[in-house]
């Protein structure tokens, strides 16, 4: 039997757009994140929230992310 090589994995995300995630959930975790322009919407109040708004910021800075879910 030949063996078959295994075949990569596109990465879904970026190295930079995990570490925006990563420092925004630090962020939420110290109780510092904020939601809305300028943190007018008050504090985050979940984790998914905090990494919305992770994925979000990347998104902005042109990081490779995939498209929203409609």
């Amino acid at each position: 039997m030949a063996k078959r090589a295994k075949k990569k994995k596109a990465r879904k995300y970026s190295k930079k757009t995990q570490s925006s995630v990563a420092s925004e959930m630090r962020r939420y975790k110290k109780g510092k994140a904020k939601t809305g322009k300028k943190g007018r919407g008050g504090k985050v109040k979940s984790r998914k929230q905090a990494i919305a708004i992770g994925l979000s910021k990347a998104r902005k800075k042109g990081r490779k992310v995939p498209k929203r879910k409609s």
